[in-house]
């Protein structure tokens, strides 16, 4: 549950509102339950991520040097 006091004004409720559900990821997580996933699945996603990842930064390396 979120709390948030900013006294009159609805705008800077919503705004606030709007970072503390970016902020904890409530959003991606809702997403995430929708259906379920088994663990091959969710370790097979953690491992292409990481890969990418990985990628990514010597692609990095390798332009700076």
């Amino acid at each position: 549950m979120l709390i948030i006091n900013c006294g009159d004004r609805i705008d800077s409720a919503l705004k606030r509102y709007r970072q503390k559900v970016r902020n904890t990821k409530l959003i991606d997580e809702l997403k995430e339950r929708r259906h379920f996933k088994k663990k091959s699945e969710k370790r097979r996603k953690t491992l292409l991520k990481a890969v990418h990842k990985n990628k990514v930064l010597l692609n990095q390396q390798e332009d700076n040097d």
